[in-house]
C-alpha cells in the first residue's frame, strides 16, 4: 500500500520555501529558525511519484553496545543529519533504548507501580512551544505531573464549554485529586503576540484566534496598563498577565475552587524566560482574590526568581 503525501500544507510549504520542521505560528503567518530543506527532498516531494514507496531510505546507525550509544546522545543530543536528511527516528530509537537501559531497568520497581496507577501531585498547564518542555526544564519525573500543553498556556472560564484543558483540568482535580496546579507562561510567546495583534472589532479568523481569544481579559488589561510601551514590551507583560489571569480562570470551576477554599489545593504562576534561562514562581493568594466576573482582581504571594 502507498500512501500520497501531498496536499494543502506540502503545496504551501513548496510555495512559500518554508523549512518543513521547527516552525511556529504567528498571527496569519509561519516564522522559522531552521534553516532550508534539503533540496534533493524538495526534488522528491515536487516529483510525480511522490508516495511512501519512494521515501528515502535512512541508514540508521546501530550501536555495538549502550557506551557508544550513549556517547551519540552525548553529542549535541538533537535531531542530527544523515546523508542529507533528518534521520529523526533514528535518534529518537536510541533516546528510548538509552532511556529504558538507563533508567527504566534501572528503576523497574517504580515503573512497575506506576504501570498500575498513579499519583501526581502536580498539573502542569504549559505552552505547547517547542522550546518550553516543562519535564526538561524543571526536573519532573514520570508519575509526578499530569500536564496539559496549548497555544499560549490559556484557561478558559467554566462558562465558554467544554475543552480540551477543562477536560483534563477536572479529571486531575477530581479524579487524581492533584495538590497544585502550576500554569507555565514563557518569553516571546507567539501565542500571545498573536492575542495582542488580533484587532478588536473584528471576529477570530481561524482556530488559533478562537483558542487565544481566551485570553482577551489579559490583552485589554495590558493594553490599559502599557498603552505607552512598544509592541513587544506589550507582550512581554501579557505573556506574565494571562498566567495570573488562567489562575483565576481555575477558580470559575466550582469543585476546584472548593478545593483551594478547603487548602487541599494550591494555585502558582510560573514564567519561564529562555533567552537567559532563568524562572519566576508564584502562588496565587485565593484569600485576597477578587473573582467577580465584571471586574475580577489578584494577589500573589511568595514570588521566587531563580537563575
Amino acid at each position: 500500500m502507498v500512501w500520497p503525501i501531498r496536499s494543502r500544507i506540502i503545496s504551501s510549504v513548496l510555495r512559500s520555501k518554508a523549512p518543513l520542521v521547527g516552525s511556529c505560528v504567528h498571527g496569519d503567518s509561519v516564522i522559522s529558525s531552521i534553516t532550508k530543506p534539503h533540496p534533493k527532498f524538495m526534488n522528491w516531494v515536487k516529483s510525480d511519484g511522490c508516495h511512501a514507496s519512494s521515501l528515502p531510505s535512512f541508514k540508521e546507525k546501530q550501536p555495538e553496545d549502550l557506551s557508544n550509544e550513549s556517547k551519540d546522545l552525548n553529542v549535541g543530543n538533537y535531531m542530527v543529519e544523515t546523508d542529507g536528511y533528518m534521520n529523526l527516528f533514528g535518534l529518537m530509537k536510541q533516546r528510548f533504548l538509552n532511556f529504558k537501559n538507563q533508567k527504566y531497568i534501572k528503576e523497574l520497581e517504580h515503573f512497575q507501580s506506576l504501570a498500575e496507577a498513579q499519583y501526581p501531585k502536580f498539573m502542569v498547564i504549559a505552552c505547547a512551544d517547542s522550546r518550553v518542555c516543562p519535564s526538561n526544564i524543571l526536573g519532573f519525573q514520570p508519575g509526578e505531573v499530569f500536564m496539559i500543553r496549548n497555544i499560549a498556556n490559556l484557561v478558559p472560564v467554566m462558562k465558554n464549554g467544554p475543552s480540551e484543558c477543562n477536560a483534563a483540568l477536572q479529571f486531575a482535580v477530581t479524579t487524581l485529586q492533584v495538590e497544585n496546579i502550576l500554569v507555565i507562561g514563557h518569553s516571546s510567546c507567539a501565542g500571545i503576540e498573536a492575542l495582542m495583534s488580533m484587532k478588536e472589532d473584528t471576529e477570530p479568523r481561524n482556530f488559533i484566534h478562537n483558542w487565544v481569544a481566551n485570553g482577551k481579559v489579559a490583552k485589554l488589561k495590558t493594553k490599559a496598563t502599557t498603552s505607552h510601551l512598544s509592541f513587544d514590551q506589550q507582550c512581554r507583560f501579557c505573556e506574565k498577565e494571562s498566567i495570573n489571569q488562567s489562575l483565576l480562570n481555575l477558580l470559575s470551576y466550582p469543585w476546584l475552587e472548593d478545593r483551594v477554599k478547603k487548602e487541599l489545593l494550591c494555585i502558582h504562576g510560573g514564567y519561564y524566560n529562555f533567552s537567559n534561562c532563568s524562572f519566576e514562581k508564584w502562588t496565587l493568594d485565593f484569600k485576597g482574590c477578587n473573582v467577580n466576573e465584571e471586574r475580577s482582581s489578584y494577589v500573589v504571594k511568595e514570588k521566587e526568581f531563580w537563575s
